[in-house]
């Protein structure tokens, strides 16, 4: 019976999480706006190149990391017989 209350308790949460999280989406900073707004179309595309240049990293990463850690879901520590650690990484 705990279950039905715990999925209601999460889906409030994120509600509530996704509601006040708007108001931080519409701040934008006055500079840059006018400034993208009064430029050029080169401008513009400098603009979108900068924005994917400091997106792909992370990116990159985030994947890099979620394919390690996927690969080496299934390595578990296994110990000696001197009772030490040992991991096959």
């Amino acid at each position: 019976m705990r279950k039905p209350y715990r999925a209601v308790g999460i889906a409030i949460v994120v509600l509530i999480l996704s509601l006040t999280a708007a108001p931080a989406f519409t701040q934008s900073c006055a500079l840059c706006y006018t400034q993208a707004a009064s430029s050029g179309s080169r401008m513009i595309q400098a603009l979108k190149s900068g924005i994917l240049i400091l997106v792909l990293p992370p990116t990159l990463g985030s994947i890099g990391m979620i394919f390690v850690v996927y690969r080496k879901r299934n390595q578990v520590r296994r110990t000696d017989c001197d009772g030490e650690s040992v991991q096959d990484w």
